[in-house]
């Protein structure tokens, strides 16, 4: 098969109203049974684009300006523009809330912002997600006592924050709304099976299948696991002026993207997309969903002709994406107790291979959330199916329940 020939597969219907679509069950996932989904809500998971109102590259902006474009320098030596320390006052509050929780028996995965009330610091987050979603995209929290809290606490209330700004999400198919980023002895080599956050191994800059991703430091790792960020729009605008063909190039849906096995019944391996799209509606803002690992898992389908191969300009569009990543992001190192909470629509993070202590000292060690923003609560308008689902995107095998569990399974 020639590289970059398309397949023929089932395409959504643009005329299916997002705001009711539905799983293969009679439900919808707004209104999941709650023996099976604890607060009524059931993560949507991965699905192709609307391909009928994917735009051109003809309508993309040749340059993006306001305050998702920035910089590095914009914020390297000023930390008071992207830190924030809890307070001692926000502490305590977090802290009276999570004992509550705790004594309540809610299960984690039926937490909520009704469940877990914080009248101070939920006003911060309410104000900081407006600024996740359209503004810079990413902040960092400082002086969350996670040496000082057990795993049940530190869970509580690191899903208790979460809930301000936005719906937990599956993060894989056994159910995981509480991800371990932690070496587990996984092979990394082995990209078609193996999820990279569960080796020692680099991760490209890459987005998440959430609108926020949240990562709270447990554990350090001895060396290395550093974290990098960029501005997606300043990325695009520098392709603009340098490769303009690989920015036109990564609009086109020619790109397939791996499922790893986590498919539920009747659905393919892989998706095939864009790595970025205009939101459909909604502001016209440039979005990306970009992770090369899950581009380059499938020559398991491509050598049997069953999707296309790679092109050679796929692959130099890849490196040089890569790169430009490389040369504009912003480089953090998150200590013990630091919470970054990330854009997944305009910001792509990275991180560097480390190397842990050796036994018996802890592993290097993150508690992640991916968390979901429907269009009608703020988030952006995104050409899928599932765009105004409380719990859209996300990684959702058949009716697999949530779980979250205090450590790596």
């Amino acid at each position: 098969m020639a590289p970059g020939v398309l397949v023929d597969e089932a395409q959504p219907s643009v005329a299916a109203s997002p705001a009711v679509f539905k799983h293969k069950n009679t439900y919808h996932n707004q209104n999941a049974p709650r023996d099976i989904f604890p607060d009524g809500i059931r993560t949507s998971g991965q699905h192709p684009p609307l391909y009928d109102v994917l735009k051109p590259y003809s309508d993309f902006p040749r340059e993006i300006t306001g305050p998702t474009v920035w910089k590095r320098e914009d914020f390297a030596n000023n930390p008071e523009r992207w830190v924030h320390p809890f307070t001692d006052d926000e502490v305590q509050e977090l802290s009276d809330t999570a004992d509550a929780f705790i004594a309540s028996g809610t299960p984690l995965t039926g937490i909520s912002q009704e469940n877990f009330p914080l009248p101070k610091l939920g006003k911060v987050l309410t104000n900081l997600r407006d600024d996740l979603l359209n503004g810079k995209g990413f902040i960092l929290f400082k002086r969350f006592p996670a040496d000082v809290w057990g795993p049940e606490k530190n869970a509580v209330a690191y899903m208790g924050l979460g809930t301000y700004l936005g719906y937990f999400l599956s993060q894989n198919g056994r159910g995981h709304v509480l991800g371990h980023v932690k070496d587990v002895g996984d092979d990394p080599t082995q990209i078609h099976t193996v999820r990279i956050y569960r080796t020692t191994a680099r991760q490209f800059f890459h987005a998440d299948d959430g609108d926020i991703v949240g990562l709270l430091c447990v554990h350090r790792a001895q060396e290395g696991g550093e974290s990098d960020i960029v501005s997606v729009h300043h990325v695009w605008n520098t392709l603009q002026q340098e490769h303009p063909d690989v920015a036109e190039l990564l609009t086109k849906p020619i790109w397939y993207f791996d499922r790893k096995g986590e498919v539920s019944e009747g659905q393919q391996e892989w998706v095939r997309q864009p790595v970025v799209y205009l939101e459909n509606g909604g502001k016209g803002r440039l979005y990306c969903k970009w992770d090369p690992y899950y581009v380059k898992s499938l020559t398991r389908f491509s050598d049997k002709g069953l999707i296309p191969a790679l092109s050679e300009e796929q692959l130099r569009a890849m490196q040089i994406l890569e790169e430009t990543c490389q040369r504009l992001a912003l480089h953090m190192v998150l200590e013990v107790g630091d919470i970054q909470f990330l854009s997944n629509a305009h910001l792509l993070h990275a991180r560097t291979a480390y190397k842990d202590f050796a036994p018996p000292a802890p592993r290097r060690h993150l508690l992640r959330l991916w968390l979901a923003t429907p269009e009608s609560e703020g988030g952006w308008a995104l050409p899928m199916p599932d765009s105004d689902e409380k719990k859209r995107g996300g990684i959702q095998v058949n009716d697999t329940p949530p779980k979250a569990p205090l450590d790596a399974e």
